[in-house]
């Protein structure tokens, strides 16, 4: 799969850098000359725009002095017909008429002049310079549609390239996923997860006909903590359930790992026992080199004062000293551990009455009796109630046909929880759910949205309304 990823990443910065580079850079160069293209198909436009209201002016001017001229003409030939008029006024308006005449004729000379260069101008801008702009912006577009085919002829090389080493990534998965094999895996997740605990010995018989004490198997899921109430109840659900199927509560993960299973706890404990003799060969490794420099320093002074280092060797000396006494703490309770789990190689054939000759009551207390938190790590049961509730003849059917808890009451959830730990449940602000299983003072409420969804929120997150009537309810919000 990570060569299969690759081989896309290959096809990505091949792509980055032979197409998307260059496109970009292309893009550009296009948008450019597409402005500069428009730009001059603008300036044409207005140009005959401009051509064409000087056109426009010369017309309306030449109007107005031939009906001048019109006018004059007939003011002169009126003063002529007139005898009353003297003759000086008669000649004025003749040269008044002859003067509107020459003025038609130089508006008239004017709008012929302007009109043939506007028709000059408007047939070289529907000729020559509106079809050469076109022209540009038809031969840009084309040029960029051989661009984008070009591109795509450029990354089918591209991934043509890789074709060969994905196809042998594909039998190389393929191969792998044939090769599963579910047994061994199962066994490999059997092996990190398994507790080493040894199944519990066999209830011993109370006969009540006769005055005698009564007991309980040490080898039993019972409390050792609850020696004085040891009596089994059967009959009913139970609460917390045979482990691992018990009921999880938040708590501090102990230095040694008591906590957890006995097989867990061993991994926990050798897993720290070789870090810190890595640590530890690491602040043995610097010590030795810190020595090599002093003598270095003691036959050549000139190198370096050997005194300095003293500082550093006894810094080093006392940390190795702390690793060693930690180590050897953590090394006492994996013997004790060890002490106390069955060989390997044995245990398939080990009986439980030998296993709890190497359990004293202090383990069974340790491991027997955990409750666990919603993230998944044991503590301490707390409660007195020591009694574990199993229903014996009917496990199979505890854990896969488990009958749901009554609701006890209802709540509010007060603000928006994510629970992505393991038996924890997520919750909008605002939404009511039903509540199964009060907080036990571990800060957990157990609650539920439908018959297949249930789990824990933080007690804080939500409002509770307990039923006065359920069994065991309290009156609290």
């Amino acid at each position: 799969m990570n060569d299969y990823a690759g081989q896309h990443e290959v096809i990505s910065e091949n792509m980055t850098s032979q197409i998307t580079m260059d496109l970009a850079r292309y893009v550009q160069e296009l948008k450019q000359e597409r402005k500069s293209n428009f730009h001059d198909g603008r300036k044409a436009q207005q140009h005959i725009e401009t051509c064409w209201k000087q056109l426009e002016s010369s017309k309306r001017r030449f109007e107005r002095d031939c009906k001048e001229a019109d006018r004059a003409q007939q003011y002169f030939e009126k003063m002529d017909a007139d005898i009353n008029v003297t003759k000086a006024d008669v000649e004025k308006a003749r040269q008044q008429a002859q003067i509107r005449h020459q003025m038609a004729e130089d508006s008239k000379a004017d709008y012929s002049s302007i009109l043939q260069k506007f028709n000059q101008e408007q047939h070289e801008y529907y000729h020559t310079h509106i079809p050469n702009i076109f022209q540009k912006i038809q031969e840009m577009e084309e040029r960029r549609i051989v661009k984008i085919g070009e591109s795509m002829k450029t990354y089918a090389e591209v991934d043509r390239q890789v074709i060969p080493i994905i196809g042998k990534c594909l039998d190389g998965i393929v191969k792998a996923a044939e090769s599963i094999d579910q047994k061994n895996d199962s066994q490999l997740v059997i092996e990190a997860y398994k507790s080493g605990f040894e199944p519990p010995g066999d209830i011993e018989f109370e006969d009540y006909a006769q005055p005698m004490k009564r007991t309980v198997s040490d080898n039993s899921l019972s409390n050792s903590k609850g020696e004085g109430k040891p009596e089994l109840k059967f009959g009913g659900k139970s609460k917390g359930k045979l482990w691992p199927f018990i009921k999880k509560n938040k708590g501090a993960t102990p230095e040694d790992f008591s906590n957890l299973p006995p097989e867990q706890r061993r991994k926990k404990l050798q897993q720290k026992v070789d870090e810190l003799n890595k640590e530890m060969q690491k602040e043995m490794d610097q010590r030795d080199a810190i020595t090599k420099m002093k003598d270095v320093y003691l036959k050549n002074p000139q190198m370096g004062d050997p005194a300095s280092l003293d500082h550093k060797l006894t810094e080093v000396s006392q940390n190795i000293e702390k690793l060693r006494l930690e180590a050897q703490k953590f090394e006492a309770w994996l013997a004790e551990v060890e002490g106390r789990l069955p060989a390997r190689s044995e245990q398939a054939r080990r009986q439980s009455a030998m296993y709890d000759s190497q359990n004293p009551p202090a383990v069974n207390s340790c491991a027997q009796d955990r409750e666990s938190s919603p993230d998944g790590s044991y503590t301490e049961e707390q409660s007195q109630e020591s009694e574990v509730k199993v229903l014996a003849t009917d496990f199979d059917d505890e854990f896969d046909d488990e009958e749901p808890l009554p609701a006890i009451g209802t709540c509010k959830a007060l603000y928006t929880f994510e629970g992505q730990n393991e038996g924890t449940i997520s919750v909008a602000e605002g939404e009511t759910l039903y509540v199964i299983e009060e907080d036990k003072g571990d800060g957990w409420t157990r609650i539920r949205r439908s018959e297949d969804e249930e789990g824990y929120v933080p007690t804080s997150y939500v409002e509770v309304y307990l039923d006065k009537n359920a069994k065991g309810a309290k009156t609290y919000i």
